[in-house]
């Protein structure tokens, strides 16, 4: 078994079960905070990071700069040009990850016991000196200016974008974190050291760890691995204002079918209504063919293929969304029936019928993501992100369980917004023109 097989299939290990999911807050000699799952079992451990802010703090005019920029942090740091970096990792059979999202950019490293230390050190090359070689940084460049020319020929990309740009004009929601061509062609070495700078600080940074390390070991780990960075870079992210009233916006694309983008302003996670929402959003769009959408749009009437909604709630606005593909001749009955189905459960809740099923699938499938160290670790940060309690795991399925029909009937009457909907069409769709209902 080669070093890397045995790092892949590590990965792949059950975890325990979630009543056996202890974990531990950590807290290293230098006053760095991680959330601890200990699972000595496999010789191997997950670490994901996040820090919070993201593409959100862009410069003014250098959009793109920080999606750049972390997709650089791999290639090349310290004395380590781009090949050496990666025949480094190769060694060590560690995997690293580097993402960038609008709020909040990610690092992830998977690595043997036995490899631990020379990891953690190769991570913190990258996190605290990247190269920004320029041929690493041009060949980077040409790849994002390609994804950025594929999504203006991609309908559903056609259709995030527009769909954002409506609702948030003026903010970074509002364009792609990519960047534009223009924007990403004139970003320069000093524009990838500042989007350095502002993304990855300590005080930002959330840390989940799982896998084959104690916490007496972690301490000084996290010290050595972020105890380094800049504590602070000071930015702010401006607020968002959703600004987008109900209607139809028609993107003429030359398709024998639409994709459809429909949603209006959501519900935050820390709100106190936020799971019967959940619950109420598993009735109207969720998994499987029981939603009210895929029954009435697809299974009734075979006006799609798929249908789903879901909560988005970012850090600075929060929406519901939702999204099918249809023919052109089908579009706007589709539509029709999206609206009504909206305004039905707004006007009506949910059945103690739909409500067990919903409960059942989201109680059900819950332990389903706990299926590796890696994801256990990136669940820590998630909850850490959404300022839930270190119990949340063993009580979660408890929430979803105590939500009542009323609770839902009462929510779905505050959460959903039929008059609000708004319809991105990215297509050639019979009977529908840009404008309101």
């Amino acid at each position: 078994m080669t070093r890397m097989f045995a790092l892949l299939t590590a990965a792949l290990l059950p975890v325990p079960a979630l009543a056996e999911v202890e974990i531990q807050e950590v807290v290293s000699p230098g006053g760095i905070t991680a959330w601890l799952v200990e699972e000595p079992s496999i010789p191997f451990t997950a670490i994901d990071i996040l820090f919070e802010g993201g593409a959100n703090e862009d410069a003014p005019g250098k959009r793109g700069a920080t999606n750049l920029m972390m997709s650089l942090l791999e290639e090349g740091a310290g004395e380590r040009d781009a090949q050496a970096f990666a025949e480094r990792a190769e060694e060590l059979a560690a995997r690293m990850s580097f993402d960038a999202a609008n709020d909040s950019v990610s690092v992830g490293l998977q690595f043997l016991s036995e490899n631990r230390e020379e990891s953690v050190d190769l991570l913190r090359e990258a996190l605290l000196d990247p190269r920004f070689d320029m041929d690493a940084v041009e060949r980077v460049r040409a790849q994002v200016l390609a994804s950025i020319a594929s999504d203006a020929s991609d309908p559903g990309a056609i259709a995030s974008d527009t769909f954002s740009a409506l609702a948030f004009p003026g903010h970074p929601y509002g364009t792609s974190l990519d960047g534009t061509p223009e924007t990403v062609a004139a970003l320069n070495i000093e524009d990838l050291r500042d989007a350095h700078e502002r993304a990855l600080t300590r005080d930002r940074a959330l840390v989940g760890v799982t896998g084959d390390i104690t916490a007496e070991e972690l301490g000084p780990l996290l010290d050595r691995l972020l105890g380094d960075l800049p504590e602070s870079d000071g930015a702010e992210v401006p607020e968002a204002s959703y600004d987008l009233p109900g209607g139809v916006t028609v993107v003429d694309f030359p398709s024998p079918q639409s994709v459809v983008l429909f949603g209006h302003e959501g519900i935050a996670f820390d709100d106190p209504d936020y799971f019967p929402a959940y619950v109420l959003n598993e009735v109207l769009g969720g998994a499987g063919f029981d939603s009210r959408l895929m029954q009435e749009v697809r299974v009734k009437r075979g006006l799609t293929y798929g249908i789903g909604t879901d909560l988005v709630p970012r850090d600075l606005a929060a929406q519901v969304m939702g999204q099918f593909s249809s023919s052109n001749d089908k579009t706007a009955e589709a539509v029709r029936i999206v609206r009504d189905e909206w305004a039905r459960l707004a006007a009506e809740g949910v059945s103690e019928e739909e409500l067990d099923a919903a409960k059942t699938y989201l109680t059900g499938a819950y332990p389903l993501r706990f299926d590796g160290n890696s994801r256990i670790a990136s669940i820590l940060v998630g909850m850490q992100s959404n300022d839930l309690p270190i119990d949340y795991i063993a009580t979660r399925n408890d929430r979803i369980e105590a939500v009542t029909q009323e609770d839902v009937r009462r929510v779905a009457a505050r959460v959903l917004q039929p008059e609000s909907l708004h319809f991105v069409v990215v297509g050639q769709p019979e009977g529908l023109r840009s404008g309101g209902f």
